[in-house]
């Protein structure tokens, strides 16, 4: 029996879980100005997961990766959320 597809679908799903309050928290502490650190991580782990030779390290490597591009879109969208009203503004931001 083969495990690996499990294991990659569970940590996809927790990847992508922390992702959502990361890009909250970014959004609010930090404006949609923090989107590229997004990309820089996105390269570096989409990079990263290209040379290890495990395939469930790499693919949840790249998961990673993947969910950083994302967050850049989502950061935009956070914003666009908050001016809404759906999510708290950060008081201390001009």
């Amino acid at each position: 029996m083969n495990k690996d597809g499990i294991i990659i679908g569970i940590a996809s799903f927790l990847i992508i879980g922390v992702f959502h309050p990361i890009v909250i928290k970014c959004e609010y502490y930090f404006t949609k100005k923090i989107w590229p650190l997004f990309l820089v991580l996105g390269i570096i782990f989409a990079a990263a997961s290209l040379y290890i030779k495990s395939t469930v390290l790499s693919a949840i490597i790249g998961v990673i990766g993947f969910s950083c591009f994302w967050s850049i879109g989502e950061i935009f969208n956070q914003e666009k959320r908050v001016e809404k009203g759906w999510f708290p503004k950060n008081p201390n931001k001009k």
